[in-house]
């Protein structure tokens, strides 16, 4: 087995990946790095999740110069979301070099990221548009770029940014380095290889069998300050034997399995703080049984080997697609079924579409459960207990104590009501959390409740939400899944449904420009016009759906 040390990196660099967890690396880190130490171009063939962005980061970071005072590397990301992951981990795999790097993208201000740039940047990551505006604004020199990352260039693609790509490629010397990753290798990616890379070699990883068939994988769309609530809700519904929670961190383990323990879930954490003693001890009960909720980090899982998992929780969406699928990995075992439950915030829609696209499994969108399903759940399980023990008919001291309380003169009936009132006195340990309306329950399929803010004023309902619904008379309300940090515009809207569609503009009403998506109202008498177009609508090299917002 390789290790970190064989493939050529400094004793520094070594020691951070290690404290990071990391004790091996993964097939792409094994090829990519020796390669990219050497200087050479990088044609590598891999899935999202698989390890590429340390296979590309730490021999950057080994060669590159702190505080240089320009960019020397260069990264490409198709998304806002992915720019900010492959920058959060540079910091990481950096920590102790004091470099500097910066993510770029569309939808934020221009004025902080142009502050950072003229104070100096050792590492740029960002999407194509961004990147390529701040070049033509000549606050981002590429004229002094070493190496060049193109990272899920297939994803770059099919979003429209070739033609930017060959543009930044262009600004920038032709003796720097390339890598580019992409998990598919169609001709255009191949043609970009050739016309802008020297000699690459070519890395390819092929995919090992991922989450098993056995394991119902569902998600639920939740606020950040909502998932405590939202998985209380969850484990009142779901018959749980024995449930596996995956937090970010180890003062989050701590916390959650308090905050569950309070709310009548007993619950005991399992992290790196634990002695081994202590560790072995909270295992031990786990599997006998006497706790049924773990609490844990992915670092403190490690080793775990419980075949009877009947739950794996999700808490906190892990940022590695492989971690996904050892998380999930932890249920439906032994020939059992077993189901995996995630909490998805708005913000993370993309990173929970790339674990899709890994798995090639679909995980499905779930509701929270209602008040109202939770209060005839627990009366329901009452009344299964109730029943129960009247077909054993084993309660005559219980008859006697009846007896003796019908001699006193109440009601058979208003004696059961308060034996049962009695015997849910536990659930005031289980309050029902109220919950808000996730910011954005828009899934990116052209369906769904629109929850994001719009501009004041406009549309809102009685809630503050924005409306499915238009408000105008005559008037239907559509949506697009394009938003604001693709850089749509009102007009662009007007202009592209105008046209491609051979629609009135004065057809086309209010335009609500959200952060990823768009609604706008448009006559109803000319909705089926709209929507009956075979082929997609497109904004400059931009394509997107339109469907009815509800």
């Amino acid at each position: 087995m390789t290790t970190f040390s064989e493939l050529g990196l400094r004793p520094e660099l070594v020691q951070t990946v290690t404290a990071l967890g990391y004790t091996d690396p993964t097939p792409i880190q094994a090829g990519v790095i020796p390669v990219m130490l050497a200087g050479q171009d990088v044609l590598g063939q891999a899935q999202t999740g698989t390890g590429k962005t340390a296979a590309f980061a730490l021999p950057i970071l080994q060669n590159l110069t702190p505080n240089a005072g320009f960019v020397q590397t260069l990264v490409l990301a198709p998304t806002r979301e992915l720019a900010q992951q492959v920058a959060r981990a540079f910091k990481e795999y950096g920590r102790g070099m004091h470099i500097n790097v910066l993510a770029v993208y569309g939808g934020a201000s221009y004025e902080p990221q142009i502050r950072q740039l003229r104070r100096g940047a050792d590492v740029v990551v960002g999407t194509p548009g961004r990147l390529l505006d701040l070049a033509r604004r000549h606050v981002l020199d590429l004229g002094r770029v070493s190496t060049l990352i193109l990272d899920e260039a297939d994803e770059m693609l099919s979003m429209g940014f070739i033609e930017d790509i060959e543009t930044i490629l262009s600004q920038t010397p032709e003796d720097r380095q390339t890598a580019l990753f992409s998990a598919t290798l169609p001709a255009a990616i191949r043609h970009l290889a050739n016309d802008y890379m020297h000699s690459p070699q070519s890395i390819t990883i092929k995919r090992r069998q991922l989450t098993v068939a056995a394991i119902e994988q569902r998600y639920y769309l939740v606020n950040q300050r909502d998932k405590l609530a939202a998985l209380t809700r969850i484990f009142e519904m779901e018959p749980i034997a024995r449930a596996l929670i995956f937090a970010r961190t180890r003062v989050g383990t701590g916390e959650l399995a308090n905050a569950l323990t309070a709310r009548g879930y007993p619950a005991e954490a399992l992290n790196g703080d634990m002695s081994q003693a202590a560790r072995e001890q909270v295992l031990r009960r786990f599997r006998d049984g006497r706790v049924h909720v773990l609490v844990a980090t992915d670092v403190a899982a490690r080793g775990l080997d419980i075949d009877d998992i009947s739950h794996v929780f999700n808490y906190d969406l892990p940022q590695d697609h492989e971690v996904y699928v050892h998380r999930v990995g932890r249920t439906g075992r032994a020939g059992k079924t077993g189901i995996a439950i995630t909490l998805v915030t708005p913000k993370e829609h993309y990173r929970l579409r790339q674990i899709q696209r890994f798995t090639r499994q679909e995980i499905t969108q779930a509701d929270v459960p209602t008040e109202q399903e939770i209060i005839q759940q627990r009366e329901q399980a009452v009344l299964e207990d109730v029943l129960k023990w009247l077909k054993r008919g084993r309660a005559k001291r219980e008859r006697l104590m009846v007896d003796a309380l019908m001699a006193l003169g109440y009601d058979p009936v208003d004696i059961a009501a308060v034996a049962l009132k009695l015997s849910r006195k536990h659930e005031k340990q289980r309050p029902i959390m109220p919950m808000g309306q996730p910011r954005s329950a828009y899934n990116g399929s052209g369906r769904g409740q629109q929850r994001d803010r719009s501009p004041k004023g406009k549309s809102r309902g009685r809630n503050g939400r924005v409306s499915k619904h238009s408000h105008e008379t005559g008037m239907v309300r559509l949506i697009i899944d394009l938003g604001r940090e693709d850089g749509l515009r009102p007009n662009d809207v007007v202009g592209t449904l105008a046209y491609q569609a051979n629609i009135p503009g004065k057809t086309i009403g209010k335009i609500l420009i959200q952060d990823s998506h768009t609604l706008v109202d448009v006559n109803e008498a000319y909705v089926g016009k709209i929507l009956a177009r075979s082929e997609p609508y497109r904004i400059g090299r931009r394509t997107f759906t339109i469907d009815l917002a509800a």
